[in-house]
């Protein structure tokens, strides 16, 4: 059979260490979802999952759809697999498939963020267990105070919780990237659904090395954040990484109350 070669186009780094895929199946949550998979390349993920639970896949490479057709004939005949091909983020609206489901994939990592953030919102899906690059990974766990604490941290910590399960060095995939990779699991408790909250997070995370206050006050009146930050105890000097998560959803609440207020009040 051809050779398949990973195309650059599609970010593609096949994931061949087997203690990694080991690592991965190992950390998925004990349930009834069905997994999705998105991107599973050679199917060497795909091959460890199929065995546990039964498997939604997506991929875009038509290449690759026809070696994992081939592959997976007997699971696909038996319904434990079923795979769609073409680019996911055409066929995912709010919700991807019409079942609970948990996303376990190694993304490629030009789209990661972008399909991690669509997993956060879409009701069906309730856990994500992703291998991206490793920086990715450190914004998605990272906690009030690390420097890299920004508004993919809120939005996962309003969410539920999450945490790197391990680091995997670049010689685990072929090609090898320049770079570390991470698999980490987000357990959901709870979806993305505030569109303004998120806008004020893009505001407050402008200039991470400048303040808060700085920040905000592009967007908000300024007499209105001292009020908030005053309520809410927060120093005026803070910088956007230091603020909790909790901090941010009550600085929301006040500056949309405080702000009818006075405009009630005009």
């Amino acid at each position: 059979m051809e050779k398949i070669v990973a195309k650059k186009k599609f970010g593609q780094n096949f994931l061949k260490d087997k203690t990694i895929l080991q690592k991965i199946v190992e950390a998925m949550p004990n349930n009834d979802n069905k997994i999705v998979e998105i991107g599973p390349g050679l199917g060497d993920l795909t091959k460890f999952l199929v065995d546990v639970k039964s498997v939604e896949a997506f991929e875009v490479d038509t290449d690759l759809c026809k070696l994992l057709q081939n592959k997976f004939e007997k699971e696909i005949a038996t319904k434990q697999l079923r795979i769609h091909c073409g680019d996911v983020l055409n066929v995912w609206k709010s919700e991807l498939i019409d079942e609970s489901y948990d996303l376990v994939a190694n993304l490629p990592y030009y789209i990661a963020t972008n399909i991690i953030l669509k997993a956060l919102a879409d009701p069906k899906c309730k856990n994500i267990l992703v291998m991206v690059q490793l920086e990715v990974a450190e914004k998605f766990c990272a906690h009030e105070g690390d420097k890299v604490f920004g508004s993919l941290g809120i939005i996962t910590q309003s969410v539920g919780d999450a945490h790197i399960v391990v680091r995997v060095p670049p010689t685990a995939f072929e090609p090898q990237p320049k770079i570390d990779s991470a698999v980490f699991l987000i357990q959901k408790n709870s979806d993305r659904s505030d569109k303004d909250f998120e806008d004020m997070l893009r505001v407050a995370f402008t200039q991470p090395r400048k303040t808060l206050m700085k920040n905000l006050s592009v967007v908000y009146q300024k007499t209105i954040l001292q009020d908030a930050f005053l309520k809410l105890n927060l120093a005026q000097t803070i910088r956007p990484h230091q603020v909790s998560t909790l901090d941010y959803h009550q600085l929301y609440k006040l500056t949309r109350s405080l702000d009818g207020t006075r405009e009630s009040g005009n």
